[in-house]
């Protein structure tokens, strides 16, 4: 695509040290995170987990807990009684079918309750290293944009980004286009004047004519 490399060069510029913001010590730890994160800061799911983690950091530990006792320790984090069950039935399934390990493939992940490909995604690119994007809200909104990637679904957003996006750029630019949404391509109100990335933004160049 025509502005993508320049778009990256000048994504990887402004945010360098860009990484995963959910803080977590293995697969399972950042599997839990992602789907604390539904409808949640990161900020706030990392807040949360830094005391669940202290003593429920794997799917054995975190079946001892009730659905009621998991939701109260969760409860900050919205949605957390649909995210207890999730969470605790994910881990009997992980126990059971995968050996206490989270399964490192796509097709494994979306069995599990709580799990849609973009967590799927999150899983896969910053605990195993598979390239791979995850579209949350951030990523659909700045690749509709920017115009990297057009699309009314996240798969369609994401299907776009893999094609454009070089292989072993992927879960960079995840990182990236997350921290672009959140720095300076907000919902509502965007700072145009101030993005480096307005020479090549078609919603700029619309809000322009």
């Amino acid at each position: 695509m025509e502005n993508i490399d320049n778009i990256l060069d000048i994504l990887i510029k402004i945010y360098p040290d860009v990484k995963c913001a959910l803080q977590f010590s293995s697969p399972y730890e950042l599997l839990v995170s992602t789907i604390l994160s539904a409808q949640c800061t990161d900020i706030r799911v990392n807040l949360v987990t830094k005391e669940l983690y202290r003593e429920y950091n794997t799917p054995q530990k975190m079946i001892t807990l009730s659905e009621d006792q998991l939701a109260e320790k969760i409860k900050s984090c919205g949605f957390y009684k649909n995210k207890s069950k999730n969470i605790l039935a994910a881990s009997v399934i992980i126990i059971n079918d995968y050996g206490g390990n989270v399964p490192g493939n796509m097709e494994d992940l979306l069995r599990l309750p709580g799990v849609g490909r973009k967590t799927a995604n999150v899983v896969l690119s910053n605990a195993f290293n598979v390239p791979a994007i995850a579209v949350d809200t951030h990523v659909f909104r700045v690749s509709n944009r920017l115009g990297i990637s057009k699309g009314k679904t996240p798969e369609q957003v994401e299907d776009g980004l893999m094609e454009n996006i070089p292989k072993d750029l992927w879960s960079l630019s995840h990182h990236l286009l997350i921290k672009h949404g959140r720095t300076l391509c907000s919902a509502r109100k965007p700072k145009c004047e101030e993005c480096p990335l307005a020479p090549f933004c078609e919603y700029y160049s619309g809000l322009k004519k």
